[in-house]
């Protein structure tokens, strides 16, 4: 029987699936500038997102943080535990900082967004069956698996998402990764290496971190780049093998990892994508879901320069744009945006949904 969780409880169809909390950035007293990380990304996509008029703070979900019991689902306790060593976060997060810092305050600051983001894939995977689409902006910690986190990944949120669908969601058998961040996915393709249900697309720069030769064994397709591909050669394989893997095994969730580090001039990426190459990989991968009626969940990832939240957020005003995620629950629909606010915020009835 399956534990108790907060994090599939039904949400109106008032609420865009759209799933955030101002929890999500981490701003610890400048110490998050250490990282080429962002570390506030995930709010100025939502920024841009209210500037463009497409969302509202009452109209899209609000993540809740994943609890140890909803952690469990995937990982080991003794891999929970040794997140109690404020080390061993500041390896896997790659913020050496942190290692001076107590852990309440490392719980507090760094883990406590990233369990929220976490909750928000994992809420973001039922969504999606739901409504055919779901955007975590956060999420997409593609470096972790059940015993083992790393490439600021501390939790496995793509696995839990899946398992999650696995065993609650009837109909779910089968889901598809799309890997798409320029870094190999080892974390899920670890965790997935034995599991015939899950099929794994991975496109990657070959040259990069992880280099995890044990973790590719588990890639169905894999594409490894070399330095400096540009959009025509990178779109055309994209194109090319998300048909080719949604055609060979037809799934029931598609968990679309989008990092944004394949952007020109990503200090960690290598690639030579432009923005609008950015923008054309979602709208491929979204067409290819919608096309087949698969419902999509997407996760933001890796992106590790400044101007990433822009394209992030051009990318999903594109896909609206293109139809390929819709308002239409929201359409013709009389509430007023407190009620909304109100039912789309995870809190008890009357809980608000905090600005950014």
């Amino acid at each position: 029987i399956s534990h108790h969780t907060e994090l599939y409880t039904s949400i109106p169809r008032t609420c865009l699936p759209i799933v955030y909390h101002p929890d999500y950035n981490i701003t610890f007293m400048g110490l998050e500038k250490l990282h080429p990380f962002d570390a506030g990304k995930w709010g100025k996509v939502i920024h841009f997102l209210k500037e463009e008029h497409f969302i509202t703070d009452g109209n899209i979900v609000e993540a809740r943080e994943a609890t140890e019991e909803d952690l469990l689902v995937v990982h080991t306790k003794r891999y929970l535990n040794r997140l109690k060593w404020s080390l061993v976060v500041a390896t896997i997060t790659e913020i050496p900082p942190l290692l001076f810092l107590p852990n309440f305050l490392v719980q507090r600051k760094v883990l406590r967004p990233l369990r929220t983001q976490t909750g928000g894939t994992i809420m973001a995977g039922k969504l999606a069956v739901d409504r055919g689409w779901a955007i975590n902006v956060g999420g997409g910690f593609h470096h972790c698996s059940s015993d083992r986190g790393g490439g600021f990944c501390a939790f496995a949120d793509i696995t839990l998402a899946i398992k999650f669908l696995f065993e609650r969601v009837e109909g779910i058998s089968r889901a598809t990764i799309i890997d798409l961040d320029a870094h190999q996915g080892n974390g899920h393709e670890r965790d997935f290496l034995d599991d015939r249900r899950v099929f794994i697309m991975d496109v990657y720069n070959r040259y990069i971190y992880p280099g995890d030769g044990y973790a590719k064994r588990a890639i169905k397709r894999k594409v490894e780049l070399d330095w400096g591909t540009e959009d025509s050669e990178y779109l055309q394989k994209v194109e090319l093998h998300c048909e080719g893997a949604l055609n060979e095994v037809q799934p029931d969730i598609i968990v679309y990892n989008a990092g944004t580090d394949i952007l020109d001039g990503d200090p960690l990426g290598g690639l030579s994508i432009s923005p609008q190459g950015i923008v054309n990989r979602d709208e491929i991968v979204f067409r290819a879901a919608t096309r087949r009626g698969i419902p999509i969940l997407m996760v933001t990832s890796g992106g590790y320069q400044k101007k990433t939240a822009r394209i992030i957020a051009d990318s999903i005003l594109n896909l609206h744009r293109q139809g390929l995620i819709g308002a239409e629950a929201l359409e013709g629909e009389g509430s007023s945006s407190l009620v909304t606010s109100m039912m789309c915020s995870s809190g008890s009835v009357g809980s608000t949904f905090t600005a950014v």
